[in-house]
């Protein structure tokens, strides 16, 4: 569905870093390339989901050109690596001046039509951003994509204002965190968690992550043979 950009892999040092970069509290600071990064206030929600070992997480802004560019490769790693993304929306205001709008249209289709919908919104947002300059640019848009896909658009995209607060709600989110800019992009397991400042990094990270989880991991029937019945 997108096409895997070239990625650089794993390098011998950059996976010792990784290993070595275990913190003993998820607090702790940790970023790949290591010694980049930023500062958190708060990283105790950065967890991945109920019954995954290994998660991405990020944090990021429909009008930010390098959130853009992570996307197709955030979403490459995921696919091969079967692993969740737990997606933020934080739109920076400012110069950004439609980046929110296009975060609430994303979640209207994600509730209310599907949220394979929503994400192929976000993607062809991110492949359109350079010819989006203005909010009426992003209604034009919006309203192409809603034809293409034979879908009612509806006057008011989000009348109640439902959207707009779950938006919000992940804007405060991140801000507790501590995100200073888009995108945040983390690879986490329940132990650790190591940010991702340089896309080329990603894989490498992924691979260092997966050994950590797979080395503190029990073996199979290792209570067999400790002499633990099994019932």
């Amino acid at each position: 569905m997108r096409l895997l950009p070239t990625m650089i892999r794993p390098t011998l040092a950059l996976a010792a870093a990784l290993l070595v970069a275990t913190p003993a509290a998820s607090h702790a600071q940790y970023a790949a390339p290591p010694g980049t990064g930023n500062t958190f206030k708060d990283t105790t929600m950065l967890k991945p989901p109920a019954g995954a070992k290994i998660a991405i997480i990020k944090f990021e802004d429909l009008e930010c050109p390098a959130c853009a560019h992570a996307y197709p490769i955030v979403h490459a790693a995921a696919d091969r690596y079967k692993i969740p993304i737990v997606r933020h929306d934080f739109p920076l205001g400012g110069m950004h001046i439609w980046s929110k709008d296009a975060a609430i249209t994303a979640r209207y289709l994600q509730d209310k039509v599907s949220p394979q919908v929503a994400e192929e919104f976000r993607g062809n947002v991110f492949a359109a951003q350079n010819s989006i300059a203005t909010k009426e640019d992003l209604e034009h848009f919006t309203q192409k994509f809603f034809q293409s896909h034979k879908l009612n658009q509806p006057f008011v995209i989000d009348p109640s204002g439902l959207f707009a607060a779950e938006v919000n709600a992940d804007h405060t989110l991140g801000e507790r965190i501590g995100i200073s800019q888009t995108p945040t992009i983390w690879v986490v397991t329940q132990k650790t968690w190591v940010q991702v400042t340089d896309m080329n990094q990603l894989y490498a990270t992924i691979d260092s992550l997966q050994s950590q989880v797979a080395s503190s991991s029990p073996a199979p029937n290792s209570k067999l043979r400790h002499g633990t019945p099994q019932k």
